[in-house]
């Protein structure tokens, strides 16, 4: 039986912990900016018979680095302490929701997570700071994201929901996808070479209906404060909500 077209479509939206209401409030509202319902997964609620053709996308979070283990080399100093059980979780329900064509968006960590399942591998640590990594706003004040423009490939799926061949994103990373990194089943579509460093900034994963990974931060308060900005944000969420609705009206719950 497929599911109503007047239903929102329910969106699993990965998080780190259970407890950490703030870590998946912004994307919880970005997903219901445009019609759909977030539904969380920590990796405390996840499990093997999760019935993730009962949702209608994913969405993958940013947080903590991905165990390099994962992609086959040591861990860098520099990385961060491992999450296992959020790693095992959301690189199992990744595989399944390219398994059955569930669209999919993925979001800094999401968006390297993908690039690892698709057979990449990620530079664990950038050394220029600008413009990637954020940085404090004085001593003691908050963090703040870095500023760059990104490159969009023509004819991509990233371009046709932005419709623009440059973009303006904001950036709180300090490993990345570079083109040596890029995994095989994925196609770069947008890039950056500030920095002194070319990254990818998007991929995409062929013979998917949508499959997307970005590595900024569309779900933040800070693009909401510019207008244009907004827009673009919004179209991306939009754009992976339609596919949704697209896809759950052919795939039976």
């Amino acid at each position: 039986m497929s599911a109503s077209p007047s239903q929102h479509p329910r969106i699993l939206v990965t998080v780190g912990r259970r407890r950490d209401v703030d870590e998946w409030t912004a994307y919880a509202d970005a997903v219901k900016r445009v019609g759909g319902e977030p539904i969380a997964m920590s990796p405390d609620a996840f499990s093997d018979d999760l019935d993730l053709a009962s949702y209608d996308g994913l969405l993958l979070t940013g947080g903590v680095d991905v165990d390099p283990a994962h992609y086959d080399e040591p861990r860098d100093p520099r990385t961060q302490r491992p999450f296992p059980e959020r790693d095992a979780a959301e690189l199992a329900v990744t595989r399944r929701a390219l398994d059955l064509d569930l669209p999919l968006l993925a979001i800094c960590r999401g968006f390297q997570l993908l690039n690892v399942v698709a057979g990449g591998s990620l530079l664990q640590h950038l050394e220029a700071e600008e413009p990637h990594r954020p940085r404090r706003a004085g001593t003691s004040g908050p963090w703040s994201s870095g500023w760059h423009h990104v490159e969009v490939g023509e004819g991509s799926l990233l371009a046709r929901l932005s419709g623009a061949a440059s973009m303006r994103v904001n950036s709180r990373h300090h490993q990345a996808v570079t083109p040596d990194r890029l995994a095989p089943d994925a196609v770069a579509t947008a890039r950056t070479d500030e920095g002194g460093i070319e990254v990818v900034e998007a991929i995409e994963i062929p013979g998917h209906a949508f499959a997307l990974g970005v590595q900024w931060h569309p779900e933040r308060a800070e693009m909401q404060g510019d207008p244009a900005l907004d827009a673009g944000a919004l179209r991306l969420f939009a754009g992976f909500l339609d596919a949704c609705r697209t896809a759950r009206v052919v795939r039976p719950r």
